[in-house]
């Protein structure tokens, strides 16, 4: 008898547990309460964030199918640390929602604590309508366009990830949406927008008939978009045991000064001694190093660069996107047995990364050749940089020896077209609120004299972007008379930059206007900050909520600035006591404090 009630009771407790996750499809919340999910119709749910206001902000409708029955998933908590990033330590937490729908698909919805997930259907829909600004990039298998404002949308444009879009609040706090994709595998297609004839309303389509990834939308305030680690924390944790051979540096990089210069010994030996005079770790020799003459070959390259204490790194052709006409090597990545004997040779050869380029887009061929490529590299301790590629989704933190992805309309274009010297400074303004903040960014920054094409950003805003941009390696673009041309506390800083942070604020800014990032290693702040535009801007400064401290006994501030009084000098560089309310930016200018203890 006491079993039949015990069933009993039993059997009533699920009736209600059920009965409660079916109702969770009306009222899913994220763990903070700031982001919720509820139903819109029968075909789909809607996305609101709530900032303290007395009405909860709708954002987007995700259209996914007839939705039949909700199945709640519980409350999870992820905790992990990073190798690179904007941060050492990352924790995050969401809510989980299973939707089936009338085909026989299981939606899955996670509201987490800064945006919402979702993964199980091949299309969605995403209305976006009611933003009243938006950053969207046109598509291309390299991912190498600008962000303009406000971008008029038409059926049948087709733009990348990542895009961000602003709204109004009932306070008219602005709230951001910054729209990707996430935990992707070795078995998917990767998505895109597609505009559509509803005005608003983009498809979010994988490159193929394979499933997408996680559909993932950071939300919150620019500083919220900017300091996320959903993209990562919504990806598969690493399962490399052993990751004491991965370390983040710094590499002097020879393509932005001589297209084809690792093809010539001398010039590439210019390059390894650049690091050994900067104390760089990393050099890194590009395309067509199987061409390198001079009598001498690319074992010599990598000689003379373990003998000054450089760790080489060497570029090959992914063979699957530009081939005809494009550089050298090819076609030894290919076949798995191929792929295996090259790696192989790299490490009995003391090469420590690779970096292959010319991917063709987002096709499951290419994700599961990247996804080959990384694993494959694992096993031979190589550090591996993706350009020409799709973004990172989340692959940071599941392959940690991924130290970057170019995927970005970068400095390199410098080289190619004359379009980017009158549009840089607004764009490189853009890119710490969209592309940087989903992974690692290869833009090869900081360049002091020109390439092919000027610059006419100054030298304080080139300088920035080396600790405004996060990336696992960072490449410095220019040659080495420039570098070794500067005053010695400027070389002196490229030594002593970290490429891995332990937390990231942004102080201020707005895309295109302005950018003002602060990084902290150890008890070490780097605060950069760029202006975006052609004329001088003034920009406040807010550490309130940054966590640096007003005690600065036992610390060094230093600001690097753009030398404003005359044209004698490219550089102000003084000691000050305080950090500034207020700083005033030269056209195009750029600006770095540095707080170091003593």
């Amino acid at each position: 008898m006491r079993y039949n009630t015990f069933n009993c009771k039993r059997f009533l407790a699920m009736l209600v547990a059920t009965a409660i996750a079916t109702m969770a499809l009306y009222s899913q919340t994220s763990p903070n309460g700031k982001i919720a999910v509820k139903a819109a119709g029968k075909n789909g749910f809607a996305i609101y964030h709530n900032s303290n206001e007395s009405k909860p902000t709708k954002l987007a409708v995700i259209e996914c199918g007839n939705i039949k029955k909700t199945v709640a998933g519980g409350t999870h908590t992820t905790e992990y640390d990073m190798l690179t990033g904007k941060r050492s330590h990352c924790t995050n937490a969401y809510s989980e929602a299973m939707y089936v729908l009338a085909d026989g698909d299981t939606l899955t919805v996670r509201a987490w604590n800064d945006g919402v997930a979702w993964r199980g259907t091949h299309d969605s829909r995403i209305n976006l309508s009611g933003a009243t600004h938006n950053w969207l990039a046109e598509w291309s298998d390299g991912y190498e366009a600008f962000f303009p404002a406000d971008r008029n949308v038409t059926e049948g444009n087709r733009f990348c990830y990542p895009a961000l879009f602003e709204f109004s609040s009932e306070k008219n706090t602005p709230i951001f949406l910054l729209l990707s994709e996430s935990g992707i595998d070795r078995n998917y297609a990767a998505s895109s927008l597609h505009a559509t004839a509803t005005p608003g309303t983009f498809a979010l389509k994988p490159d193929g008939p394979e499933m997408p990834g996680w559909q993932t939308a950071i939300i919150g305030s620019l500083a919220e978009i900017v300091e996320s680690t959903l993209i990562a924390d919504n990806s598969a944790p690493s399962q490399i045991k052993d990751t004491s051979w991965i370390h983040p540096g710094v590499a002097s990089w020879v393509y932005w000064a001589y297209n084809h210069g690792s093809e010539n010994y001398d010039i590439v030996c210019k390059y390894i001694d650049l690091a050994a005079t900067l104390k760089l770790p990393y050099v890194f020799i590009d395309a067509d190093w199987d061409k390198m003459g001079n009598g001498k070959n690319i074992l010599d390259a990598v000689g003379y660069a373990k003998e000054k204490g450089i760790k080489p790194m060497i570029w090959y052709n992914s063979s699957v996107g530009w081939i005809d006409g494009a550089p050298g090597p090819k076609f030894r990545l290919n076949k798995p047995e191929d792929r295996e004997r090259e790696f192989a040779w790299c490490e009995q050869n003391g090469i420590v990364g690779v970096k292959v380029d010319f991917f063709s887009g987002d096709t499951n061929l290419n994700i599961r050749y990247m996804a080959e490529l990384l694993e494959c590299a694992a096993r031979h301790n190589l550090l591996v940089n993706f350009h020409g590629a799709t973004i990172p989704r989340g692959w940071h933190r599941t392959y940690p020896n991924l130290m970057s992805v170019e995927g970005v309309y970068g400095a390199e274009w410098y080289n190619n077209v004359p379009t980017f010297t009158d549009k840089a400074a607004r764009h490189n303004a853009t890119l710490p609120f969209t592309r940087n903040v989903i992974g690692p960014m290869d833009y090869t920054p900081c360049a002091f004299s020109d390439s092919q094409h000027p610059h006419i950003t100054t030298h304080a805003h080139e300088l920035a972007l080396t600790v405004l941009y996060e990336s696992g390696i960072q490449h410095l673009a220019d040659r080495p008379e420039s570098f070794l041309a500067q005053p010695e506390y400027i070389r002196n800083f490229l030594t002593q930059l970290p490429n891995a942070w332990d937390d990231t604020k942004l102080i201020g800014g707005y895309p295109g206007d302005y950018a003002v990032i602060a990084r902290r290693k150890g008890n070490n702040w780097w605060i950069a900050g760029i202006n975006g535009n052609d004329t001088v801007r003034e920009i406040p400064l807010d550490f309130n909520k940054t966590g640096i401290t007003n005690d600065y006994n036992n610390k060094k501030i230093t600001l690097i600035a753009d030398y404003s009084k005359g044209k004698d000098s490219k550089w102000e560089i003084r000691t000050i006591k305080d950090l500034p309310q207020i700083i005033r930016l030269q056209p195009r200018g750029g600006f770095i404090i540095t707080i170091q203890e003593l």
